[in-house]
């Protein structure tokens, strides 16, 4: 990472080939939605390659995948989203940088339609790394985020589960299985051109849980862990299990002592079984660029892109599936035939808005930002010249600030 006093020029150059991997939920799948799934995780992981080839960044990849998941009927977060107790919808959702460990996330939402552009605007705009309920409700609604009425996350399944499920206990015994202890949890980890590291997890929870429940998947170290000195980590499985052993975080302390992302998600999951009986699956990449996939569940709905995997034609190779024995293979082309939507139809755009934007800890991040609406957008575009005068201004106020301490 370049330092605070660097010019503009000195900005990190594209180094590694990028690569994303998706997972829609470690749990016992449904026969009607087993095609489903292992389809949406195909079209979610083939747009987030799509933003990396184009030069976005992993937190823009992780935001459209996840989005493009909770869009999805198939999936439980989003418009998929199961009942709690009193029938009402609650989803939760988190986002983390691996270059600064930023953090956003977002706990009972009921009307955002992407939880995750939530988490992300927690993660961009406050100091803070998790607002709950009304507050993140206001503040995603005040940078554009699309909400929705009950009626639009009200699927067929959700209410089909509700009735079939007496109690939070019939779910836990129906849906999950002593081997299937898990649910429908989606997620996303990439790493740029950057190297930059990102994950992303967002969840509607189980059926007729206690109204009020907070799942894994909002919290770091449980539901997601991103670090670039140590990788991007993205859970799925029963909640309180995960939470328990901070099962990210434990994936991630194995691959600090050196163990590959399979060896090191294997062995976590395995430690989360034996230690509190609770079965689950992961995604993984470390910061080489190895990325994997891993569950110990019957079932599990994934899809990987590796930029390594290009082929003469250009295109490259997605792997995706439901199990670890019927892989599908197919090419996608990394090329978007409608300009319109380069960064998918989620209304979300790349836009450079400075190239001195500082995190938290005053470290420079890079410039690749989103613009939530861009239809409210109504700021005027500036020139090159302008944005570089501005540019050396807030060069000028750090080094002002630093020269004071």
């Amino acid at each position: 990472m370049a330092s605070p006093n660097a010019s503009p020029s000195t900005f990190p150059t594209k180094r590694m080939k990028p690569c994303v991997a998706v997972h829609g939920g470690a749990w016992k799948i449904p026969d009607q939605l087993k095609q489903g799934s292992a389809d949406g995780c195909k079209d979610a992981a083939s747009i987030a390659y799509r933003i990396l080839e184009q030069g976005g960044s992993c937190i823009d990849a992780v935001t459209a995948a996840i989005s493009c998941l909770e869009d999805n009927p198939c999936f439980d977060a989003g418009r998929g989203s199961v009942l709690n107790e009193k029938r009402e919808i609650e989803m939760h959702a988190m986002i983390m940088r691996g270059d600064t460990c930023d953090v956003g996330g977002c706990i009972g939402l009921t009307t955002v339609k992407n939880p995750i552009k939530a988490a992300r605007v927690a993660l961009e705009e406050t100091k803070h790394c998790l607002l709950s309920g009304e507050t993140a409700t206001l503040l995603a609604r005040k940078h554009g985020v699309e909400e929705k009425e009950f009626e639009y996350f009200l699927t067929d399944y959700a209410e089909e589960e509700f009735e079939k499920m007496i109690s939070f206990s019939a779910s836990l015994n129906d849906l999950f299985n002593s081997k299937t202890v898990g649910h429908d949890t989606v997620g996303a980890v990439a790493m740029d051109a950057y190297g930059d590291l990102a994950c992303g997890t967002s969840t509607g929870g189980i059926t007729r849980q206690v109204a009020g429940r907070v799942s894994d998947s909002c919290l770091v170290g449980s539901g997601g862990f991103a670090d670039n000195e140590i990788g991007a980590i993205s859970t799925t499985g029963h909640g309180e299990s995960i939470m328990k052993v901070n099962l990210a975080r434990l994936i991630g302390f194995n691959m600090q002592k050196g163990m590959s992302p399979f060896v090191a998600s294997k062995e976590a999951l395995a430690h989360m079984q034996r230690r509190v009986g609770g079965c689950g699956g992961a995604i993984t990449i470390d910061p080489k660029g190895d990325v994997d996939v891993c569950f110990n569940t019957d079932l599990m709905s994934w899809a990987v892109v590796r930029g390594d995997s290009k082929l003469p034609n250009g295109n490259v190779i997605i792997r995706y599936g439901i199990d670890r024995h019927n892989v599908h293979k197919e090419e996608i082309s990394p090329v978007v035939a409608d300009d319109r939507y380069a960064l998918h139809t989620l209304r979300v755009i790349a836009k450079v808005i400075s190239q001195t934007q500082l995190n938290l800890n005053g470290n420079r991040s890079r410039d690749d930002m989103l613009t939530l609406d861009p239809e409210e957008d109504s700021t005027p575009e500036r020139t090159d010249e302008q944005q570089l005068d501005l540019d050396e201004m807030e060069i000028d106020k750090k080094r002002s600030r630093t020269s004071l301490k």
